[in-house]
């Protein structure tokens, strides 16, 4: 290959972004998870801390000088605005770091994951976008799962995520992750085998 692919795998909370990516990875991509850039810089960037902690207050920092992810998460799930405005402080900050882990990347074959990456905009860093769904039931199941959540509280999580329309529309590739890791292996080789 003679040129870098990057590929952009975005999709609802708990549809299988990360299990896309980790079957990417399989196959000698380089992965960058855009919640991990977030999380690890909600830790270390004195200057979105400090950004976040103005819009939210400083109830959402915690003692250790980081934002406090479920004091957080608890304001701006349960408000769109809220939302809104944490994106309108984070998205900025993420699409930077995102974009310098790409230029630093040393591999012709690099996967972005990103929830909101049509939102933010990091579509633009990217060669092609694969959109992850699955059953709303299985979506709903596997999120409580993971993060011990009540059905109502998983719900609102879900309603918080992308526009899956506008997501469709974009989508170079959409793969159906209802089923088991064999058939998702099996969409992803076919995607790639179409390079």
């Amino acid at each position: 290959m003679n040129h870098r692919l990057v590929i952009g795998v975005t999709g609802g909370i708990a549809t299988g972004k990360s299990t896309v990516l980790q079957i990417l990875a399989e196959r000698g991509f380089a992965t960058i998870d855009a919640d991990l850039v977030y999380r690890e810089l909600i830790k270390t960037n004195g200057h979105l801390v400090g950004a976040i902690a103005d819009a939210f207050g400083p109830g959402v920092v915690g003692a250790d000088g980081a934002i406090d992810r479920m004091a957080l998460g608890a304001m701006v799930f349960a408000e769109a605005a809220a939302l809104q405005r944490l994106e309108a402080i984070a998205h900025p900050v993420v699409v930077t770091e995102v974009r310098r882990l790409l230029q630093a990347a040393q591999t012709e074959r690099i996967a972005v994951d990103a929830v909101k990456l049509i939102e933010s905009g990091m579509d633009a860093l990217c060669d092609q976008v694969w959109l992850v769904e699955c059953d709303p039931t299985v979506q709903l199941a596997r999120l409580m799962v993971r993060n011990n959540l009540s059905p109502a509280d998983a719900q609102q999580r879900i309603a918080a995520g992308p526009d899956l329309v506008r997501a469709q529309t974009r989508a170079d590739v959409i793969l159906d992750n209802s089923g088991d890791r064999t058939a998702l292996v099996l969409q992803i080789d076919e995607a790639l085998g179409a390079q």
